[in-house]
């Protein structure tokens, strides 16, 4: 929710900080996240000791490395299904173009880890924007016989348009953070767009969350998908009117938006 925030704040607050909404998503659904998008990795981690975010400990080792455009890093302690500890290191790009260097800081990052710590470290790379030719998976350099090459799972949050129907019904509650991510990238026009939000709400609602979860996943989408000031007050009506229907009263978007209630 965001309370007593002016919406001009509010949308120069959330302009310059596109990668909010992703690490608000990580730090709440992680373990939903690699099963949706790396689910290979997620059979290998043991849930039942849990897992833990080391921020810090990734800010130290990033503070002087070429950032480029600004990713969402998340840096996160789990336990092997085999008994060992890995840390696992997930770069997000929740914004602008594809970058040529972004495979090289990948490497940079791994090698700054595992030298620093000593761990096995697993690195991560979700990709969220809309060139279908940028895939990156591998640094590589050679040079008079000194070789090296470093690859790196990834995935390609796009590719999931050809399986809409199985986000919409998938009961994996990060599919709905991946549909939102999409949409946010494809759809341009302002009432399609607010149609499109207006849609992952309702689909929200109707999934059966309890008021905890619909309120972290509201203002992820929220945040994701914006939309111009003069539409607030449209969707805000649509989001009181699926409220009503489903006798949810969860999210004063009155207040949220700083609309005057006529």
């Amino acid at each position: 929710m965001y309370r007593g925030v002016h919406t001009n704040d509010r949308d120069a607050a959330r302009s310059a900080d596109h990668d909010s909404p992703w690490k608000m998503a990580l730090e709440g659904y992680f373990q939903e996240f690699l099963d949706l998008l790396f689910p290979a990795i997620h059979e290998h981690v043991d849930w039942s000791k849990g897992y833990s975010f080391l921020d810090k400990e990734l800010q130290q080792i990033t503070a002087d490395a070429s950032s480029g455009r600004r990713y969402a890093d998340k840096l996160v302690k789990v336990y092997a299904r085999d008994g060992s500890e890995t840390w696992v290191l997930i770069h997000v790009e929740v914004q602008g173009e594809p970058e040529e260097a972004f495979a090289e800081r990948m490497y940079i990052y791994q090698y700054r880890l595992r030298d620093r710590y000593g761990i096995d470290v697993v690195s991560l790379a979700v990709l969220a924007d809309t060139r279908k030719g940028f895939r990156p998976t591998t640094f590589h350099y050679e040079r008079w016989g000194c070789e090296l090459t470093f690859t790196f799972p990834t995935t390609k949050l796009m590719d999931w348009e050809a399986c809409w129907a199985e986000l919409e019904a998938s009961d994996n509650v990060f599919a709905l953070v991946v549909m939102a991510q999409i949409q946010a990238k494809r759809v341009k026009n302002d009432a399609t767009r607010k149609d499109t939000k207006v849609a992952l709400i309702r689909l929200l609602y109707e999934r059966g969350y309890s008021r905890e979860q619909i309120l972290r996943l509201f203002n992820i989408i929220d945040w994701m998908i914006q939309l111009p000031k003069n539409l607030d007050p449209e969707f805000a009506q649509a989001v009181y009117a699926i409220q009503e229907e489903k006798h949810m009263p969860y999210v004063n978007t009155i207040e949220r938006l700083g609309i005057e209630q006529r």
